[in-house]
Order: structure tokens, then C-alpha cells, then sequence
């Protein structure tokens, strides 16, 4: 499986949040609302998730090895960092979508 597509939908300036973003495999799957977080030094991907009834948040959508993590963490942080240097004076906002 590939990443195909990375789409930036919205953009943070404040807090550890960066970016939503929406992923696309091999031209035929998508998973929207992944987060990209920076925290330190780190920047790193997180899943689409829903809290459970006891408050407990769980990944709707994960991978399952760690190649595909470190692919996908890597598709999408190139895309985030692409982003923003072509949109340099980009603020938090909604990115328009090209739906």
C-alpha cells in the first residue's frame, strides 16, 4: 500500500496540534481527520480516534507494523513541511478543500 495523496485541511498556530490533514492510498482509499503533533523536538502522526464511554480515547484506524507507520509518519510530515514552505505566510486556518 502507498500513500498517494496527502491533503493539509487545517493548520494550528498555537498549541502542540499542527495540522489536520487527509490521506489517500493508492488513488482508491482515504482517511481524513489525522493529526500531526509537535511536542519538544518531535514532530509525529496521530490516528483518527474516539472516545470510548469510560473516557478512554481508541484508534478508529492504525497501523499495524511498524513499516507502515514509519511510511505513513513519513508521507505525511513531508507533505506537512512542503506545505509550509510553499504558503509560508499560511495562518491558522481552514486549508480549502479540493473536493
Amino acid at each position: 500500500m502507498e500513500v498517494t495523496e496527502v491533503k493539509v485541511r487545517k493548520i494550528f498556530s498555537e498549541g502542540p496540534m499542527r495540522a489536520i490533514v487527509s490521506i489517500t492510498f493508492d488513488n482508491e482509499l482515504a482517511l481524513h481527520d489525522v493529526k500531526i503533533v509537535s511536542s519538544g523536538d518531535k514532530t509525529f502522526v496521530v490516528m483518527p480516534a474516539k472516545k470510548n464511554p469510560n473516557g478512554e480515547f481508541r484508534d478508529i484506524v492504525h497501523p499495524i507494523n511498524s513499516r507502515a507507520r514509519v511510511a505513513i509518519e513519513s508521507a505525511v510530515i513531508s507533505a506537512y513541511k512542503k506545505f509550509l514552505e510553499e504558503n509560508p505566510d499560511a495562518e491558522a486556518s481552514t486549508v480549502p478543500a479540493e473536493i
